[in-house]
């Protein structure tokens, strides 16, 4: 298992997204950039994605941490701008960096 922690920024028209939105956003971008991600068991499967803090609505941010839990590892120049092509205008990936968890 590897850990992305990537850092974002969200401005412009973006910045009127709820936290929700945000993260049903970056999970699609994920699925989209077809990225081997890691997938919670139980009832309802979803990717390991956290945020790590809400922003309220309205709010313009240029240093947010966002985490994925990913199965094999992907090149952190590779995850950037692969990611960032998914993403509409107002989301910009701004670095990532590749963290092997011991499970």
């Amino acid at each position: 298992m590897y850990k992305v922690v990537f850092v974002f920024s969200k401005k412009g028209i973006m910045r009127f997204i709820s936290h929700l939105d945000l993260m049903r956003l970056f999970m699609r971008a994920l699925r989209r950039a077809d990225f081997p991600l890691k997938i919670s068991e139980g009832f309802n499967p979803h990717p390991k994605l956290s945020i790590k803090r809400a922003l309220k609505l309205g709010l313009e941010s240029e240093n947010e941490e966002a985490s994925i839990i990913l199965k094999e590892p992907v090149d952190s120049a590779d995850f950037k701008t692969r990611l960032q092509q998914q993403l509409p205008s107002g989301i910009r990936i701004k670095e990532a960096s590749l963290i092997p968890l011991a499970y």
